[in-house]
């Protein structure tokens, strides 16, 4: 159960990168399956792994209605066979955004939680009142963050031969960073970059899955809040796609680039610094980000 992985090492050719003396590298994770990429395959990978080998039929995870986790687990359910269900947050609407409407097509079959539910979603309440129904599926947590997923997030850096710095990434549920913190040598760090406001709560989460202490959490390029965006941050992912050729997703790295370049302008890294940025994909958000931003005069190239 694998997708072939040709994850290129990209270099960043930027006057801003020559003048602070630094290297940067993208870890082109995007390119790993045009639905299934970046980390949510890295997350789902030994989850689907032991789901088949539990014998389980059907997956079912949650996430809200633009949900990349959502789009992702539903793709793998018809790539590899499984049925999969749905518990997104909020109140059901037609016509379904892209990101739904394409879980539908891959067979994912919705079932709506009130956003007042869905904040208890790990009590009992809410497993007796919505779990009980699908007590023979292989559950997967909001995000695809469980010790599988961060078992799948230590293999991302596997194929790095570059020496390097410092590793940076989006980061949701902290999955991701888990897994690359535990796979640094001790001259490294990781910087994470969370997409939500109020973020503070991350450094318990994450501390669930490490024990180095080599991580730090830039709390200061959220733009508001999860999926929250503004003009100057999709200027700036316009302005790097044309640029360096490379699309960023509003919601995850396109976040997280904004905020490496900052910290680049404000000469936050060393001289001779070489960093790698994690490009986790999340690219099929675009569509149903640019049907929301539409009236704002926005659009994501």
């Amino acid at each position: 159960m694998n997708l072939p992985l040709k994850v290129p090492l990209q270099k960043v050719t930027d006057s801003l990168l020559e003048e602070k003396g630094l290297d940067v590298f993208i870890k082109r994770e995007d390119l790993i399956h045009d639905r299934i990429s970046g980390n949510k395959w890295r997350k789902l990978h030994y989850n689907l792994q032991e789901a088949a080998a539990k014998k389980y039929a059907t997956l079912l995870t949650f996430g809200g209605a633009h949900s990349n986790h959502i789009a992702a687990t539903a793709a793998a359910g018809k790539q590899f066979g499984f049925h999969t269900i749905g518990l997104i947050r909020g109140e059901a609407a037609q016509p379904l955004n892209p990101t739904l409407q394409y879980a539908v097509d891959c067979g994912m079959q919705l079932r709506y939680v009130s956003r007042e539910d869905y904040r208890d979603k790990t009590s009992k309440a809410f497993a007796e009142k919505y779990l009980l129904d699908f007590s023979d599926c292989y559950l997967i947590p909001e995000g695809g963050t469980n010790l599988l997923a961060v078992k799948g997030c230590e293999e991302i850096l596997s194929d790095v031969e570059i020496d390097f710095d410092f590793v940076c990434c989006a980061v949701g549920t902290g999955g991701t960073i888990s897994g690359l913190i535990n796979s640094l040598k001790p001259h490294q760090r990781a910087l994470g970059f969370p997409s939500l406001k109020g973020a503070d709560f991350l450094n318990e989460e994450i501390a669930k899955y490490v024990s180095s202490s080599q991580w730090t959490l830039n709390l200061d390029h959220h733009f508001g809040g999860y999926a929250k965006v503004n003009k100057a941050l999709i200027d700036f992912i316009n302005n790097f796609k044309t640029t360096h050729h490379i699309s960023l997703d509003p919601v995850y790295t396109g976040k997280m680039l904004f905020g490496l370049w900052d910290l680049i302008e404000k000469d936050y890294f060393r001289r001779g610094s070489t960093i790698i940025a994690i490009h986790t994909g999340g690219l099929q958000g675009i569509e149903g980000m640019n049907q929301r931003i539409k009236n704002k005069g926005l659009q994501i190239l």
